[in-house]
């Protein structure tokens, strides 16, 4: 039987559920054992009761019930939940400081910790089990977090978030997967939470439709396997395209897979087709933005196109498109370039504006450039990107960090003017041990500058 979440009408305007659901659902599996929305409910309460008054709070949980635990207890109190673009110290002190009287608070032992960093915990037997009649709920216009931007493209923006747009959003990504893996399926996920990503498909999700989530990251591919082994099935792992790549090329079987879901990355259509042949399970790439929320996906193995979600309109303009969806209060501009198809529910992306080249009176992308780079046989990993700075007859220069262990740099340009056009030859090209990517395997611009000063120097 399916659920249903109805929107309250009281005075003071709508509210929906803090949790959806019976008091006996699943909402999260820790530890071998699941973990019911009554139970959930409780450390809620008993967390936000030891919350101090405040606006607003960074929450540093890293494992994910624990986040789950202290977002909705912030929602309670009516605090707002920070999400930095990363743990990182400095990245956590600049969003607190964006917001004054805000604090950190966590699970863990944090060393050195961020100013006014308060540690959570709750009992372990749950205290005043909840009945379905006194479950919470939030008014649907409260601010409940604000998203902060990768910082891929410049600097991290802030993006206010609802609680009624969170529930809006979820519609689609629910229906979606639904189709798929049934409406009880359990959540395996190696993304943050703290990414709009994975706060759409490991915290949002099953607080609002019949989904569980595991509470741990795994990293490893080992890891990865054991996890999704400790929860039943229909299973859903929601992955990165970095990730994804260790995991079809590690010797290792997964348990029986539903779906995969991926984000915040191009999926190579080749990597798609791998990890489907290789584990069995369609993957369906999902579209969106920390601005937008998720409003598209597609089955990258066998679709060009990306399919909307239902309430989605696309408005084509010449230096991007205009998103309309129902979690948006007004229409969003992306700096993404599309073309629409069947009566616009279908659209294919032809590129970013941001991501255009015109030198010497030709085109390319930055996005076609990386593909070439990352298809040369050899190289593990690798970024183009343009420089802010132009040269003397006033071009920004493109520059390239490359991880190819048996490669040098020269044979990678030769490779590469294989197939571009000179003019478009990353200059400088440099070999690195590694890329600065961040938890979600993005990276943040200021990062890939830092480090092509420090092998050009």
């Amino acid at each position: 039987m399916s659920i249903v979440c109805e929107i309250v009408e009281q005075e003071g305007g709508a509210r929906l559920p803090l949790v959806l659901g019976p008091a006996g659902r699943i909402v999260a599996w820790r530890d071998g054992r699941g973990i019911d929305a009554a139970t959930f409910l409780s450390h809620v309460r008993y967390v936000a009761a030891a919350l101090p008054d405040a606006p607003s709070a960074v929450n540093l949980c890293e494992d994910r019930y624990a986040f789950l635990v202290a977002f909705c207890a912030l929602v309670l109190r009516g605090q707002t939940n920070l999400l930095p673009p990363s743990r990182a110290p400095r990245a956590v002190d600049e969003v607190l400081a964006a917001h004054p009287g805000s604090y950190a608070l966590g699970e863990q032992v944090l060393e050195p910790a961020p100013a006014g960093y308060l540690r959570i915990v709750w009992p372990d037997s749950a205290p005043d089990a909840l009945s379905d009649d006194v479950l919470a709920t939030v008014p649907a216009d409260r601010v409940v977090a604000i998203g902060y931007t990768s910082g891929s493209t410049g600097k991290p923006k802030p993006n206010v978030k609802t609680w009624g747009g969170f529930h809006a959003s979820n519609l689609g990504n629910v229906a979606r997967l639904s189709s798929i893996a049934g409406e009880a399926f359990h959540v395996v996920a190696t993304v943050p939470p703290q990414h709009m990503y994975g706060m759409e498909m490991s915290v949002v999700m099953p607080l609002f439709s019949r989904v569980s989530v595991h509470a741990a990251r795994p990293f490893f591919p080992a890891d990865v396997a054991a996890t999704l082994a400790s929860v039943p099935p229909p299973r859903v792992l929601v992955i990165t395209p970095v990730h994804l790549r260790t995991l079809v090329e590690a010797d290792i079987d997964l348990p029986p897979l539903a779906a995969f879901v991926s984000a915040t990355a191009p999926m190579p259509v080749e990597l798609a087709q791998a990890a489907e042949r290789r584990f069995g399970a369609p993957l369906h790439e999902v579209f969106g933005s920390t601005e937008t929320c998720v409003f598209a996906s597609r089955r990258t193995a066998t679709d060009d196109d990306w399919s909307l979600y239902d309430g989605v309109r696309l408005h084509p303009q010449p230096d991007g498109t205009l998103v309309e969806a129902p979690q948006l209060d007004a229409p969003i501009a992306l700096a993404d370039i599309v073309t629409l198809h069947d009566d616009g529910r279908r659209f294919r992306l032809r590129g970013r504006n941001t991501d255009l080249l015109e030198i010497a009176g030709k085109r390319a992308s930055l996005g076609d450039l990386n593909r070439r780079l990352l298809a040369i046989p050899g190289v593990l990993d690798g970024v183009v990107f343009q420089l802010d700075d132009s040269d003397i007859i006033g071009v920004r220069r493109i520059a390239a960090l490359v991880v190819a262990p048996d490669l040098d740099e020269q044979s990678i340009a030769l490779a590469l003017r294989q197939s571009i056009d000179p003019v478009f030859l990353p200059r400088p090209l440099r070999k690195v041990q590694a890329l600065p990517r961040n938890e979600t395997g993005k990276l943040p611009r200021s990062l890939l500058l830092e480090m092509l000063g420090r092998v050009s120097s």
